[in-house]
């Protein structure tokens, strides 16, 4: 007997009847093609709506509040001319992999395609690579799980350290916030403990296993996130120095830090194709593609300009370190943590997507919830001992600060 659990969080397709007209109707015909790809999402998949709130969701995380050190390397009309053109390009990138992907799945009638899928059957058309496109498909799968896991690391950082400094310095925080008094991060607690703290919380967020029960707390940590901005940008367009004297081109040695942080913001390329994939209406994905990343665009644009004008060669790893240090903008960071904590079951969402139903597939239907409960488990704890862990030293880009080991006190010089 099947199992009743669908880890595709959507209908399935395999076992789909077709009339004796339809069969006999050519697999390339426009017709076919086109209602068979209609049915991709079928009713358990996102609406419009939901389908945008989790692609800005998946785009607007920690790296944005880095850029306007970004912009500081690249210079203040250079910056946000690359900015748009990364944009652009990442758009045009995100489009054509949605357009192959449509073509394929129409081409081999599949309801829809991974990204190692896509890879995979793109590879067959091309004679030499035939035979190896079993290896683009895992190639690409091992790339996405890294990637997607390692913004799940950064992202306990950003939640262990930013609740540290608020509860840590909620003895010096003040309602007064005319002073332009930064946070000073003093030893204090481990950073790892805070870990501890959250990590049973990030558990029972990854225990969602469909998008679209997601798609309200998405809609929420939007709204915070939202409100978090609007306080940085009050205080950076309020506090913007007149004349401004700042260089329009920056030092060549410093573009690669520029290029570094603005494709690490731009992290939201892995989510596209699960999110098309669990659409109600798929063919409308490409709208929501280009009203979410230009949103997402002009914003990295902006705060990113706005933000170094505003604190010229003072700005610092995080904007939120150049805020005054008064309840107001410390309720910012809370904010803005509660986004990436949410944000962190849409990025945790794709290599989950990739390893579980492989996963699953070994073991009985009495087995396949608590073996994907486990993995769940186990990939969540492997993020957070990734950056705890003692024995592993090395630097690890944080928006808190700059840390030279993993077990010293931050640097947020």
């Amino acid at each position: 007997m099947a199992s009743d659990i669908n880890y595709q969080d959507g209908p399935v397709f395999s076992q789909r009847q077709e009339s004796p007209a339809e069969d006999e109707e050519p697999v390339h015909s426009p017709s076919r093609n086109q209602n068979e790809y209609e049915r991709i999402g079928g009713r358990a998949g996102s609406s419009f709506f939901q389908t945008l709130i989790h692609l800005l969701k998946g785009n607007i995380g920690t790296g944005l509040l880095g850029l306007p050190l970004a912009v500081k390397n690249a210079g203040l009309v250079m910056g946000p001319l690359c900015l748009l053109v990364m944009g652009i390009v990442a758009v045009h990138c995100m489009s054509v992999l949605v357009k192959c992907a449509h073509h394929l799945s129409a081409k081999l009638g599949k309801p829809f395609l991974s990204y190692g899928e896509a890879v995979e059957y793109g590879m067959e058309n091309v004679s030499w690579l035939r035979n190896h496109s079993h290896w683009g498909r895992h190639v690409v799968n091992l790339f996405l799980i890294i990637t997607q896991l390692g913004f799940c690391c950064v992202y306990f950082v950003f939640l262990s350290d930013n609740i540290k400094q608020v509860i840590e310095a909620a003895n010096g925080t003040t309602m007064n916030c005319e002073v332009n008094q930064t946070a000073v991060i003093v030893p204090s607690y481990d950073s790892r403990l805070y870990m501890i703290f959250i990590l049973p919380f990030i558990i029972l967020l990854v225990f969602t296993r469909n998008l679209k029960f997601l798609a309200p707390f998405s809609f929420l940590a939007n709204l915070v996130m939202s409100a978090s901005l609007i306080l940085i940008y009050y205080y950076s367009l309020t506090h913007i120095p007149n004349p401004i004297d700042l260089p329009y081109v920056g030092k060549a040695i410093d573009f690669p830090l520029f290029f570094g942080t603005s494709i690490f913001a731009f992290e939201g390329i892995g989510v596209v194709l699960p999110l098309e994939n669990k659409m109600q209406k798929p063919q409308s994905f490409r709208m929501v593609l280009y009203l979410g990343m230009g949103i997402v665009t002009m914003l990295y644009i902006s705060l990113g300009t706005v933000g170094y004008i505003s604190f010229g060669e003072r700005i610092k790893g995080s904007i939120t370190l150049n805020l005054p240090d008064c309840w107001m903008y410390q309720t910012v960071k809370l904010l803005y943590s509660f986004g990436i904590y949410i944000t962190y079951a849409l990025q945790f969402y794709v290599p989950a997507e990739i390893l579980i139903p492989v996963a699953v597939a070994r073991v009985g239907p009495r087995w396949e919830l608590l073996v994907d409960l486990s993995i769940r488990v186990g990939l969540v704890v492997f993020t957070s001992v990734h950056v705890s862990c003692p024995l592993l030293t090395w630097p690890i880009p944080s928006l808190g600060g700059r840390k030279t080991h993993r077990n010293t006190d931050w640097n947020t010089e």
